[in-house]
């Protein structure tokens, strides 16, 4: 009969046979999934293909004796090499052999090869486990929401496989490590220590462990040694679950609240019955059955047993440390026997493993055991799709090249239909294999104190593929049910964004405020968002909010000051009209046409009151009568000026020889008529304007602030500069014309005033333009009303100021007499 080896290799583990685990066959299922059952009439079928396989194979993973191994399995009793092997305890071994055992395509089935590469199907095509890929385990621990850590790791390939997966994982996702220890086997004492001194000056509070059972120990025996005892572990499959740990009283306070990822536990039906059923009557040569009564019953079987490396052997040695996973085997040989045990008494021969509370027979933690279980069953599974024929009913002759006979079994077609196992175990889950790999699962599990003294452990989750499921209310951390906080830096609120220090981890940042009108309404933002235009940020810089509606108004202070100086020029104005009303038949009144005067100070009063129109909110009619107001007074207030200059050249003019013919060009009705005519050309490209593009109630969105300004925006940028260009044609004529008839000859030359007040009119018209280009908001309508108020206070003072003096606190000058001397 053809069967299968099953090996083990170094790091002490020892062979597992398939009449150990259970006799269970697979029922096919329409030749697609099967379901895993016990039916007398199938056990048979899995017995003889596995059991009957010839002597198992106990080597070593060094490659010679792989040699050795692979010679053993081709000239094994019977002639036929083995056509599968279920072993490789390590990923090395699983390398190993699939690459030595490969070219005969021998398939080789792991159940504690966990290392990545060999899910390589180009390089390891025969090669199965039924134990998840660290890949799974690493990000299962990435998935933790820790974002500040430290990694102690084995300086061998699995330590530095892990890590490097683990920093994959984490990048990008906000995850840093602070440190990365390694440590190593032949200096752990050395290794040991300089990790715990790194581990306690580090700002890290959560610590990631790959390393060996023994490895961890020495770690946790250093920083119980310098009181460490406030961080929080997460351990790898490779020691999550070692009774050595749980158990040692001097690290307890170190370990408490390790989290861990390890392999799923899970029972085998029937297996514990199978345990308890074991005896030395019926196995006389199995040493551990022997030391197990002697130590249980205080007895002795009586016979003189020889140290055979048996089946059973394997899974007392197994299950002496519960079986919860390698690091819990022994390294050494069963002791040789003691000579108070050899004193013992005879056992009667009815004690049983039958409700005995053992190590031996507790099964409820079955974890490399569970991943044995599930090797044994592919194998027979596959095992059994080979030797089955689609018609058993047909002529040997018709089915000779469909059926493999159970003696010459090909070990490239059980490959093949390993490849395609898909069965339903008894627990109810589905198990095939993913090329080499299973569906990932594993435990998660938490290390709590008891009463007792010792830790236990605690089932708090389960990882399926790369979903982590985890109750996060049933862990304790070091000591307490807080889960530590393990940051570089606390996450940055709301209002703020993060910035990197420069030379640090991505974890270490700074918290830097959001600019005015930018936001972040959520903890640890990269950047903050600016708020839409019609928007600006709250106080707290976590909301935008809508802009306040902004625009010069009567009751802010700069309104009312304007408001003021307005009223207050209008009034002044109004004054100088009644002392020119009283005294209208004075000589200074008369000079120079005073209905110009009148028109000119009514055309001024006009001027400081259509600055009130550009206060207060803006509106349709308002942004068209403001502009139109303030275009018309002032050709008005200019054309007068200019007439009355004309007015005094023309008279000099006159009074020499031959000139007496110009006065009848600017008689009274010809200067009524020349202002008249310079007003109603304002007026008309004021109306054009209006009617074509007039201004209108706009919202100015490129201020930037927490107000919207609310102003009249020029529709049409050519009608307000003809407007402005029409004024200043008419002012620069006028102080052309008036600088020019400055020194004629008189006592009260009114032309020297008209020249001082249009070099302030020009003066302040020309600094408005800057002025109010780069103006913000409001402050525009400012410029402006400012602009008219100056200008209109300049020609009232400069004009009728010193007329005023004269009039009322020099009456002897204002006479006709006076004013004619030169």
């Amino acid at each position: 009969m053809s069967g299968v080896a099953l090996e083990a290799g170094n790091e002490s583990k020892t062979a597992v046979g398939a009449g150990d685990i259970g006799s269970r066959t697979p029922v096919e299922n329409g030749g697609k999934r099967g379901t895993l059952q016990r039916p007398a009439a199938k056990a048979e079928l899995l017995w003889r293909p596995v059991v009957k396989a010839g002597p198992f194979c106990m080597q070593t993973a060094k490659a010679g004796l792989l040699w050795r191994l692979t010679t053993r399995l081709e000239n094994r009793k019977g002639g036929q090499p083995v056509p599968l092997l279920i072993g490789a305890p390590s990923s090395t071994t699983g390398i190993m052999l699939s690459r030595i055992l490969g070219p005969l395509s021998v398939p080789v089935i792991s159940y504690l090869a966990s290392c990545p590469c060999l899910s390589d199907r180009t390089k390891f095509p025969n090669f199965f486990r039924t134990i998840p890929s660290d890949i799974y385990q690493a990000r299962a621990m990435a998935r933790f929401h820790w974002t500040w850590m430290g990694a102690v790791v084995e300086n061998n390939d699995y330590g530095q496989l892990a890590i490097q997966i683990f920093q994959e994982e984490i990048q990008g996702k906000g995850v840093c490590l602070e440190f990365i220890e390694t440590v190593r086997r032949e200096t752990i004492f050395n290794d040991a220590r300089r990790a715990a001194l790194t581990i306690q000056a580090s700002t890290a509070r959560v610590i990631l462990i790959f390393c060996w059972h023994t490895d961890v120990k020495k770690v946790f025996q250093e920083l119980a040694k310098i009181n460490v005892t406030d961080r929080q572990f997460l351990a790898s499959e490779a020691w999550s679950t070692s009774d050595d740990l749980l158990q040692d009283l001097a690290i307890s306070k170190v370990a408490t609240g390790v989290l861990g990822v390890a392999i799923r536990s899970s029972t085998i039906p029937g297996f514990e019955n199978y345990l308890r059923s074991l005896h030395p009557i019926h196995r006389p040569d199995d040493e551990f059955l022997l030391d197990l009564w002697q130590n249980e019953f205080g007895c002795s079987p009586g016979a003189k047993l020889s140290y055979t490396t048996s089946l059973s052997s394997y899974f007392s040695s197994m299950f002496k440390t519960k079986f919860n996973h390698p690091s819990n085997v022994s390294n050494s040989s069963p002791a040789k026997e003691s000579p108070q045990k050899s004193s013992l008494p005879p056992c009667k021969g009815t004690e049983s493993l039958e409700g005995v509370q053992h190590p031996f027979t507790d099964t409820s933690q079955l974890r490399v055991a569970y991943n044995v279980y599930l090797a044994v069953y592919a194998a027979a599974h596959a095992l059994h799709s080979l030797l089955s024929c689609p018609s058993r009913d047909n002529p040997p002759g018709n089915n000779s090249s469909t059926c493999s006979s159970p003696k010459h079994i090909k070990p490239v077609e059980l490959l093949q239909h390993l490849n395609k196992v898909n069965v339903t175990t008894p627990q109810g889950e589905m198990f095939y294999f993913q090329g080499a790999d299973i569906p990932a699962k594993y435990d998660l599990v938490n290390w709590q104190n008891t009463d007792e003294g010792p830790l236990k452990l605690v089932l708090i989750g389960r990882v399926d593929g790369f979903v982590l499921h985890l109750n996060e209310s049933a862990i304790q951390s070091t000591g307490s049910n807080q889960v530590p906080v393990s940051v570089c830096s606390e996450s940055c609120p709301p209002g703020t964004r993060k910035a990197n220090r420069k030379g640090e981890p991505l974890c270490c940042f700074d918290c830097i405020p959001c600019a005015e009108g930018e936001v972040s309404n959520k903890t640890g933002s990269l950047h903050c968002e600016r708020c839409p235009s019609e928007f600006w940020s709250n106080v707290e810089q976590t909301a935008c909010v809508p802009r306040q509606l902004d625009f010069l108004s009567f009751n802010e202070t700069l309104g009312i000051t304007l408001t003021t100086a307005a009223v207050s020029g209008t009034v002044v104005t109004t004054a100088v009209s009644l002392v020119f009303l009283c005294y209208r038949q004075t000589p200074m009144v008369r000079a120079n046409n005073s209905e110009l005067s009148f028109l000119l100070l009514l055309s001024l009063k006009l001027c400081f009151l259509c600055s009130l129109v550009f206060i207060g909110r803006p509106s349709v009619w308002s942004c068209r009568f403001q502009q139109a107001a303030f275009g018309i007074s002032f050709v008005l207030c200019v054309s007068c000026l200019l007439v009355k200059t004309l007015v005094v050249l023309a008279v000099f003019r006159s009074a020499r020889p031959g000139a007496g013919a110009l006065m009848k060009w600017f008689g009274p009705g010809q200067q009524r008529g020349s202002v008249g005519l310079f007003t109603c050309i304002q007026v008309i490209i004021c109306a054009i304007w209006l009617s074509l593009g007039p201004p209108v109630p706009q919202l100015d969105l490129g201020f930037q602030g927490s107000k919207v300004t609310l102003e009249c925006a020029m529709d049409s940028v050519v009608g307000f500069s003809l407007v402005l260009g029409y004024i200043g044609l008419l002012a620069c004529t006028c102080l052309l014309l008036a600088f020019l008839a400055r020194k004629l000859p008189d006592n009260f030359n009114e032309a020297k005033l008209i020249t001082f007040s249009m070099l302030i009119f020009c003066a302040v018209w020309v600094a408005f333009f800057p002025a109010y280009v780069s103006s913000p908001g409001k402050y525009v309508v400012a410029v402006e009303i400012f602009a008219i108020l100056a200008s209109s206070y300049g020609l009232l003072l400069c004009i009728f100021v010193p007329k005023c003096f004269i009039i009322l606190l020099r009456p002897e000058k204002n006479t006709k007499r006076h004013l004619m001397a030169r």
